[in-house]
C-alpha cells in the first residue's frame, strides 16, 4: 500500500508517546537480542543510525565512534533526544528523510538501520541513498521484517497489510533483501540465523 512521507510522519508522531510501550513486549523478547547483534558489525569511525526513532539502539552504540542518528518524524526526534539526556550520551540527532539525505557521498563508516524501511513510502530511493552516502568499502547493516517466503502466510500478510499501515504506517510485506539486491553493492550477505521473516543483513559498498 503506498503512502506518502507526510501522512507516515503523521502517524509516527501521534504514537510517539507510546510507542516503547507497544513494543515491549517483542522488543524484550525477540528484538533488544537482534538489536545488539547488529551493533555487534558496527565498524568505523563514524556511524549513521538511520531511523534513530525513540533511541532504542543507544545501549548498543560503540565507544569508539562518532554517531550521528536521524528520523524523519518530530515526536520520535524528540523522545530520542531526551532519552540522549537521560543517558548522557554523546550523539549528534537530526531530522531528515532517509529519501532524501543532507550528507556529501561517502561519509560514512557504517549505515545501520533497524526495523526502517518497511515504513520508507519509497525503500528502494531510501536504500540508494544509504549506498550514496556510505564510504567505499563500508557498510549497511539493515535489520528489518520482511514479508514471508511462505505462500500461504504471504498471502495473509498482503491482505491485512493495508490495515496495518493505516493503524502504524508499517507495511509488513516489504521485500527489503530484493529492495537491497536492486543497489550496486559489491556483495551483500544474510545472517544464516536470520528467521524467514526478520533479516538479519550486510551490504558492501
Amino acid at each position: 500500500m503506498a503512502m506518502d512521507s507526510n501522512s507516515v510522519r503523521q502517524r509516527y508522531d501521534r504514537l510517539a508517546p507510546y510507542f516503547d510501550g507497544l513494543e515491549g513486549f517483542l522488543e524484550g523478547l525477540l528484538f533488544r537480542r537482534l538489536r545488539k547483534q547488529l551493533w555487534a558489525q558496527a565498524a568505523g569511525a563514524h556511524i549513521l543510525e538511520v531511523g534513530v526513532g525513540t533511541g532504542k539502539n543507544f545501549d548498543f552504540y560503540p565507544d569508539d565512534a562518532r554517531i550521528t542518528a536521524i528520523d524523519f518524524s518530530p515526536k520520535m526526534l524528540a523522545m530520542a533526544q531526551r532519552k540522549r539526556q537521560r543517558k548522557y550520551l554523546d550523539v549528534d540527532l537530526a531530522l531528515m528523510d532517509v529519501q532524501s539525505l543532507d550528507y556529501a557521498d561517502n561519509s560514512f563508516d557504517t549505515v545501520i538501520a533497524s526495523f526502517v524501511f518497511c515504513s520508507v513510502p519509497k525503500p528502494r530511493k531510501g536504500l540508494k541513498e544509504l549506498y550514496r552516502v556510505c564510504k567505499p568499502g563500508g557498510q549497511v547493516l539493515l535489520l528489518e521484517h520482511v514479508l514471508s517466503s511462505n505462500r500461504t502466510v504471504a498471502m495473509l500478510m498482503n491482505f491485512i497489510n493495508p490495515l496495518v499501515v493505516n493503524l502504524v504506517g508499517a507495511n509488513i510485506n516489504r521485500q527489503t533483501l530484493k529492495n537491497l539486491q536492486a543497489c550496486p553493492f559489491q556483495k551483500i550477505f544474510v545472517d544464516p540465523a536470520s528467521s524467514d521473516m526478520v533479516k538479519l543483513i550486510r551490504a558492501v559498498k
